[in-house]
């Protein structure tokens, strides 16, 4: 497999894509890819810069054993088109405003539930105003689109 690195993308870097961010660097981990594929989040806007990922979503993340506590908010940044192979927004709004920022002719962007089954939609939702239930949706989403990226990218590394 060669060497490519992907940035998961929310509104606020504190709920989705930082759930995606870990689930998915686990999952790196587990297939002994980490010299390989570098993963990283951030969020749209700059509300939560420098935080923690909601409590909530740590606490679903950490029953399924993801540890998402070192993770903290950041915005999306100009070299991040640069720096990154992958850009996966969590819903279109998020896939819009990247589309906006990304330089011309950048390939890299798409949304994140392209890599699950389509039975499942083509966003994840945001759980932060609601209750428990939809952590362990998103959760449930996040793995699946997870371990579609992860055979993504291992098949197009054989390639």
């Amino acid at each position: 497999m060669t060497r490519t690195s992907v940035l998961f993308v929310c509104t606020g870097n504190i709920c989705r894509s930082p759930t995606a961010h870990g689930v998915f660097q686990k999952m790196v981990q587990a297939a002994g890819l980490v010299e390989r594929v570098r993963v990283d989040s951030a969020g749209t806007h700059d509300y939560h810069v420098g935080e923690s990922p909601d409590a909530r979503a740590q606490t679903h993340a950490r029953r399924r054993g993801y540890d998402l506590s070192m993770l903290r908010a950041r915005q999306v940044m100009g070299a991040d088109f640069e720096a990154f192979d992958h850009i996966l927004a969590m819903d279109r709004g998020h896939l819009k405003i990247l589309r906006r920022q990304a330089p011309p002719g950048y390939g890299g962007l798409q949304l994140f539930m392209d890599y699950a089954p389509p039975s499942l939609g083509p966003e994840v939702p945001d759980p932060y105003y609601g209750g428990t239930d939809g952590f362990e949706r998103v959760l449930d989403m996040i793995e699946q689109a997870a371990a579609g990226l992860l055979r993504s990218l291992a098949a197009a590394g054989r390639d």
